[in-house]
């Protein structure tokens, strides 16, 4: 019975890593000016990563403190998600699944 809702919420998680992955190598990109937010493509991914991230990053970036220019607050939060989806996967009985 729980099977499909496993399915469903680690699809969501993958996709909400793959979402900060994205953000962090465009942030990166822009920071050593290899693309620019002034290109509308750009722009709008950057635009739409943001809007799915940040609700999520803000409350780690106020207990984390960025590190060297560094932050740190997507690790966190990718390993967080990951933990949580490995412990749901374990409490949930086999025969659920």
């Amino acid at each position: 019975m729980a099977g499909p809702f496993l399915w469903l919420f680690g699809a969501l998680v993958q996709l909400v890593i793959i979402v900060l992955i994205v953000n962090a190598v465009i942030s990166w990109l822009v920071a050593f000016d290899i693309i620019s937010r002034r290109n509308a493509f750009v722009s709008q991914i950057w635009d739409f990563t943001q809007r799915l991230t940040d609700p999520l990053l803000k409350p780690l970036r106020r207990i984390i403190p960025p590190i060297g220019g560094l932050d740190l607050s997507p690790i966190v939060l990718i390993l967080g998600l990951l933990f949580l989806e490995r412990l749901l996967y374990a409490v949930v009985p086999p025969s659920w699944q």
